[in-house]
């Protein structure tokens, strides 16, 4: 089972965010990957291949910002996303900064791909995670605090994977 996490990170926090949703994918025994936009080439073959995409961006002007807009509307269509489960995860510096409409962004450009929608579900029980994990760096200690709850993602996103798809 393989999953591939895209996220565009400009000072590293959406990245190692990605590390955490990474970790819990593994813990529950399927493969990730993650591929950082600024810097990274994506696989085109690993996308092709994988069964989930995770899409991770930092929060701009209450939204994804633009790197991650064009890579899912332009970037991807050769990808053939259609059938695959999908979901997203954002940080920002602050509570109310517009992280719950730059996730919604995303899983609606997701929807219209054809894929698969995945929150993270409230009914899980603690943590509970809406639409999506979403780290803060300037609120305490929020961003750290908020590792597990990216693992928990991860691990969650996994298993709904796994019973979607197998192996």
């Amino acid at each position: 089972m393989r999953i591939a996490i895209v996220c565009y990170s400009l000072t590293g926090h959406t990245f190692e965010m990605a590390g955490e949703i990474a970790r819990g994918i593994e813990e529950e025994g399927a493969e990730a990957r993650i591929f950082n936009i600024r810097t990274d080439e994506v696989d085109a073959e690993y996308i092709r291949s994988a069964s989930g995409l995770i899409i991770g961006t930092p929060t701009y002007m209450a939204s994804s910002v633009w790197q991650v807009k064009k890579w899912i509307e332009e970037d991807s269509r050769p990808l053939s996303l259609s059938g695959k489960l999908g979901g997203a995860f954002a940080t920002a510096h602050y509570a109310q900064g517009g992280q719950d409409t730059a996730i919604m962004d995303i899983l609606g450009q997701l929807l219209v791909k054809g894929m698969l929608v995945y929150s993270g579900g409230g009914s899980f029980g603690l943590p509970i995670i809406h639409h999506g994990p979403v780290a803060l760096d300037k609120e305490g200690d929020h961003y750290d605090e908020s590792r597990e709850m990216f693992r928990v993602y991860g691990r969650r996103f996994a298993a709904k994977a796994l019973e979607l798809f197998g192996k």
